[in-house]
């Protein structure tokens, strides 16, 4: 008798952690398996795949009419823009410009780490360009346009920065591909994350939590969204907004130029999609200028020379074929 309950007991213990962790997989395991979240997951650029003057990098070429040989202007940029101005030095610089700590460039070399401090290539991303485009360790800074911090930042350090537009940049909003939204309009959007909109089943998707993602802030998509949301105000999401279906935000080339996700889709907005022609019409509901940007007290004669060829028909064809649109 006393052998027959305790394997019932045990078979009770068996039964309760059965119970629990079926209960887990409905709740959790089940829907996270099929929620469509894996739109936001974080994307490095491959730097390496962007070295001026390498065999095997990416960059486009033109004959270009411009060669800069000396006093040659410290170019920085964000992420998403590293495609221009690495392809403008290997355009117009001299080879052997591009030098690392150590002699060669480190795959662990994510955030421009062992770029020595001489060389004509830096990559510091948009937070910590905007500190160095303001402290003169860069002369050329390739970005969008500032936060207001990092606006302060150079108005507390009595420094006037120029923004040239060179180009132009559809801001974009992406989900997974299993997920059936295609379109929403900028209204739909704002109230998603304004949280007025907590499932998609609201905007035509399936029964799924949403997710609305967002980025570093100072960083030039933050910026750039922040700017989009207008009178909106970012609403707090539920808690369980992690087992629903995410929605983030980047800028176009940068998703499917660079980072080339395949598990990703970009949605178009107001039933306009983000391709270059509906960039360069304006009929894309946001279009984005981004900026050749340096310090107005820079004596570096060779800035208002490449930032002219910028303009040109050259530089303007080198924006192009690099994936970008051009400003005129």
């Amino acid at each position: 008798m006393k052998a027959i309950k305790q394997l019932a007991a045990i078979l009770l213990i068996i039964a309760v952690f059965a119970a629990f962790n079926f209960s887990i997989y409905q709740l959790l395991t089940r829907r996270l398996a099929n929620n469509f979240s894996g739109a936001t997951q974080a994307q490095m650029i491959d730097v390496k795949s962007y070295l001026p003057h390498e065999d095997a990098s990416d960059l486009p070429e033109i004959e270009a009419s411009l060669k800069l040989t000396n006093d040659l202007p410290v170019l920085d940029g964000a992420a998403a823009l590293v495609p221009v101005y690495a392809a403008v030095i290997h355009n117009v610089y001299p080879e052997g410009c591009v030098t690392f700590e150590g002699g060669e460039f480190s795959d662990d070399n994510y955030y421009g780490e062992n770029f020595a401090s001489d060389s004509a290539m830096q990559y510091k991303n948009t937070v910590r360009g905007y500190e160095a485009i303001v402290d003169g360790t860069t002369d050329i800074l390739f970005c969008a346009g500032p936060s207001a911090e990092q606006k302060k930042y150079a108005e507390d350090k009595g420094i006037e920065l120029i923004y040239v537009p060179v180009g132009l940049e559809a801001f974009v909003f992406f989900v997974n591909e299993n997920n059936p939204v295609e379109d929403l309009t900028v209204e739909q959007i704002r109230k998603i994350y304004a949280c007025e909109y907590k499932n998609w089943s609201e905007v035509g998707g399936a029964d799924r939590i949403i997710n609305p993602i967002t980025r570093l802030q100072g960083s030039g998509s933050q910026t750039t969204f922040e700017a989009f949301m207008g009178d909106y105000k970012v609403g707090k999401k539920s808690p369980f907004a992690i087992t629903g279906a995410s929605i983030g935000f980047s800028f176009r080339y940068y998703m499917d130029g660079i980072v080339e996700n395949g598990s990703v889709k970009m949605l178009s907005l107001n039933g306009v999609y983000p391709s270059p022609e509906n960039i360069r019409d304006r009929s894309y509901p946001i279009v984005a200028q981004f900026y050749a940007i340096y310090r107005a007290d820079n004596a570096n004669k060779n800035i208002p020379v490449l930032i002219e060829w910028l303009l040109s028909d050259e530089g303007q064809s080198l924006i192009e074929k690099s994936g970008y649109v051009r400003i005129n």
